[in-house]
């Protein structure tokens, strides 16, 4: 029975009710060691009913082991390996030991442990426990908290339990577990122990009412004590001293065989360990009539993780490192290795040699996490300082990618202290601060760094950061430096843009060349400097379709940390060739990836992009809390591309509203912004916005001065969008027959739908004005159709009210078969169209395979059809072009 936890227990059943009806979640219990965590989920499976439990507890002997608590916790279900997508299963197999190799990508791991959980969900829904989350080791943890963040569409609950303040990532819900009522913890006194109410009220004081204190005080109290004839103990036990006299009590070779089991809790090692030492295994039998641990399968369990607490305290460090190297002896592997380190007695070569091998085996596997541990305690055993600083500076690269910016900027400057002399070294770590910096801090700074180096990789990284800080002075001289490199694709598009930037004639020359090898390429990095080439150069179109090359390479190469950066570029590609759903889903997708890996620069360009995707949609309040998001970090860290895109959002969604003059004086301001602030591509880009706002509002030599400024950025321009978009700035600004042509050869020239309905509203906007309403309807009409499908109210209604003015009072148009569809929904049926199974849909989108039949089984009723057959022949034949989405921004150097 369960005293004073009403509360708790109802927001437990909550969370298991939801899940059970297919709303998965995930809860962190709280409290302090003996607040009572561990009763209350024993007491959440007891209420689960017919829900699969799976279960697991950290333990502190392990915390270091890579994905030793997700063996616990998925070993009863490996059995279901077989119904995951290949990738997934292949990086779950990996991460159990099951298989060799796995990639070591972790989101590809994150989404096996989702998709093998929902499996184990089947038929009745999931109950998964995880106690003692403080000590999982961070390779399970991280991998558990992926699949906690994405359990909405599952019939999972995922409860953990904390102690005190360790942080568990990313989950909300928190129920915190304080010490009893006092009224509950009275009551529990009195019909356990047969408390007095005087003392009860005193030990509850005490004790703060932690449960475990409690019980544990009563019990050892004499009956006058209970009976409050006889003072209390002063000062009253608490933490490990609970235990502290019990553990002491035991004989010399029961402590012994308890301090091993504190260290490895696997019976058989314990044993094997105990007549290493010389001790005897009849203690097995003292240390259970103790009842401080029991027996539990093939492993010693202790009755209360104080108790491990209280062995240690009462063993001498000699006798902690005595154990451990007799372990060391008795094991191998990842095992070994960190005995090893726990018997050394200071700095060991042997011992560091053995614990970075084990960091390359957790790092394989996707235990980036694990691996930065590993590789830092084996640095502290390194005895020379240049091969402490390689390891420190691995280990910096594994928390990292382990999503774990600040450790690993921590790491890399201890590294650099240590490089001394060696100028290899030193230029290593140089890089990695560059590309840290250019990740989640100053992106100024990170130019800095960058550009000290000589070798092409790091130019290129250099041109990158200073590419984010919009700085085209440091893109021209790092163009020219890149220039004296041997030709290739890298060099000519690093010296193909920096002299298209410096207005050199040879430059768009350079970047023609570079595009002409895009057959060769096949890293993601690679078509992502193809797409700049292309951007650099006014091809919009063109760069767009190389990010999504791209994208799809990077979602099946295991680029391990690096896919949030490129969805960032994916997720501005699909809206700027006008399909809105697929770029809200990515960046919505990309921001989740983001914060998981702790790239801030990369969550403000995911922001900035919801920003703009919710000005085009009127969706105000949404755009504005998404471009404040986005500058607050964006500004500080001098990250101008984000920074502009984040402001045209502002000036867009003025546009949008019909509020030109503001939208003027935000644009005007874009173009004007510097470095760090603005970004000058940012301004060319969005010229045809600023042309339109200027025109709305009466500055006709401001709108003409943006539109000659937008037709010398697209001089090298060959694709057909940006032709058109020049088109339609000189009809915005040129005498009224002449417009009208300008207007028309845009019209015919646009590949964008968006951009099509924006210049068809345009049109017919100045025919009405002429006094020629018949020639303006369809026009109108047109964009009409076109923005409400978009879901870009403000654009719908001001070509409905330019429609009603003409002449046409029209009905609104009949909504398209898949604009019922939600972003999410929109992407798996395209990706059913293009004939991509379920298994192979889940792989992509790092989902389950249930998680996609989910979103399939509410796609078929709302376009009322019932097999992926007609879903793929709909969406042929609808077709989700007519999506739009506003024109955007698109970065010279990295596709914005």
């Amino acid at each position: 029975m369960l005293y004073g936890r009403s509360a708790e227990i109802d927001a437990l059943d909550e969370v298991i009710a939801r899940a059970r009806d297919g709303f998965g979640g995930a809860v962190v219990l709280r409290g302090e060691a003996g607040a009572g965590k561990t009763a209350l989920l024993d007491a959440a499976v007891a209420r689960g009913g017919a829900m699969r439990v799976l279960r697991a507890t950290g333990v502190e002997a392990e915390s270091d082991l890579a994905f030793a608590a997700l063996h616990q916790v998925l070993w009863p279900v490996t059995g279901s390996l077989d119904a995951l997508p290949e990738p997934q299963g292949d990086a779950v197999r990996a991460a159990l030991g099951l298989a060799a190799g796995g990639g070591g990508d972790r989101y590809l791991l994150g989404a096996g442990v989702l998709s093998l959980l929902a499996e184990a969900a089947a038929p009745d829904g999931l109950l998964c426990v995880v106690d003692d989350f403080q000590w999982v080791d961070r390779a399970s943890a991280d991998a558990l908290l992926f699949a906690a963040r994405r359990l909405a569409t599952e019939r999972i609950a995922l409860l953990f339990a904390v102690r005190g303040d360790a942080p568990v990532r990313g989950v909300p819900l928190t129920v915190d577990v304080p010490g009893l009522p006092g009224a509950a913890a009275a009551e529990l006194l009195a019909t356990r122990h047969g408390v007095a109410p005087a003392v009860a009220r005193e030990l509850v004081a005490g004790t703060r009412a932690n449960p475990l204190a409690l019980g544990e005080i009563a019990a050892r109290l004499t009956p006058a004590q209970l009976a409050g004839r006889e003072p209390l103990p002063d000062p009253l036990p608490g933490g490990a001293r609970l235990f502290g006299e019990r553990v002491a009590a035991l004989s010399a070779p029961a402590r012994l065989l308890a301090l091993v089991a504190a260290v490895a809790a696997d019976l058989d090692l314990v044993l094997r360990a105990t007549d290493r030492l010389s001790g005897t295994r009849e203690a097995l039998a003292e240390l259970e009539e103790s009842g401080l641990a029991a027996l539990s399968g093939s492993r010693v369990r202790f009755r209360h993780p104080l108790v491990r607490s209280a062995v240690h305290e009462a063993a001498a460090p000699a006798d902690v490192r005595r154990v451990h190297a007799v372990l060391a002896e008795l094991t191998e592997g990842d095992s070994r290795a960190w005995h090893l380190a726990g018997a050394a007695l200071g700095q060991d070569e042997r011992v560091a040699a053995e614990l970075t091998a084990a960091a390359a085996r957790a790092r394989d596997r996707g235990g980036y996490g694990t691996a930065a541990t590993a590789l830092a305690r084996a640095a502290e055993l390194t005895p020379e300082p240049s091969a402490r600083a390689v390891r420190l500076k691995d280990a910096a690269v594994a928390a990292w990618l382990g999503g774990r910016p600040g450790q690993a900027e921590s790491l890399l400057a201890e590294a650099r202290e240590l490089a001394g002399a060696d100028a290899g070294l030193a230029l290593e770590i140089a890089r990695l601060r560059g590309r840290f910096e250019l990740n989640s801090g100053d992106a100024a700074e990170a130019v800095r760094i960058l550009a000290a180096g000589e070798g092409l990789d790091m130019l290129a990284d250099a041109m990158e950061a200073a590419s984010y800080v919009g700085d085209p002075a440091a893109v021209v001289e790092l163009g020219r430096r890149a220039a004296a490199h041997p030709e290739g694709f890298l060099r000519d598009t690093l010296a193909g843009i920096g002299l298209t930037s410096a207005g050199d004639a040879t430059g768009p020359g350079l970047l023609r060349r570079a595009l002409a090898r895009t057959g060769e390429l096949g890293e993601a990095a690679e078509y992502l400097w193809a797409a700049a080439a292309a951007s650099q150069l006014g091809e919009s179109d063109l760069a767009t379709e190389l990010v999504d090359r791209a994208g799809r390479v990077a979602r099946v190469s295991g680029m391990a940390g690096q896919l949030p950066v490129v969805l960032e570029f994916v997720a501005t590609g699909e809206r700027l060739v006008g399909r809105l759903a697929s770029s809200q889903a990515v960046s919505e997708e990309g921001l989740e990836l983001a914060r998981d890996a702790g790239y801030a620069n990369t969550v403000a360009a995911h922001l900035a992009n919801l920003a703009v995707l919710a000005a085009l949609r009127g969706e105000a309040e949404s755009c504005e809390r998404r471009a404040r998001e986005a500058l607050a970090i964006a500004v500080p860290h001098r990250v101008g591309l984000r920074a502009g895109v984040a402001t045209y959002a502002l000036a867009l969604l003025d546009l949008g509203l019909g509020r030109h003059a503001a939208a003027h004086v935000r644009f005007t301001a874009l173009a004007d912004a510097g470095p760090g602030v603005g970004h000058p591509t940012v301004a060319w880009r969005t010229a045809p916005d600023r042309v339109e706002a200027a025109m709305g509002a009466g500055d006709g030599a401001a709108a003409r001065a943006a539109s000659e400024a937008y037709r010398r950025g697209a001089a090298h321009a060959a694709t057909p969008e940006s032709r058109a978009l020049l088109a339609r700035c000189r009809g915005l600004v040129e005498p009224s027959d002449e417009a009208l042509d300008a207007f028309d050869e845009a019209l015919r020239l646009h590949t964008n739908p968006f951009e099509a309905a924006r210049t068809a509203l345009l049109l017919g906007e100045r025919l009405r004005r002429a006094q020629r309403p018949g020639e303006a309807r369809p026009h109108l009409r047109t964009a009409w159709e076109t923005f409400d499908r978009a879901g870009a109210r403000p654009w719908a209604r001001r070509a409905r009210a330019e429609l009603r003015a003409a002449g046409e009072s029209g009905q609104a148009p009949p909504a398209a078969a898949l604009d019922a569809l939600t972003p999410q929904e929109l992407r798996i049926a395209e990706l059913v169209a293009d004939g991509l199974s379920s298994r192979q849909i889940a792989a992509r989108l790092f989902l389950s395979p249930r998680t996609v039949e989910y979103h399939l089984y509410k796609i078929y009723p709302k376009l009322g059809i019932g097999s992926r057959t007609e879903l793929a022949r709909l969406v042929v034949l609808t077709g989700s072009s007519t999506e739009g989405t506003g024109g955007g921004t698109r970065h010279a150097l990295r596709h914005e």
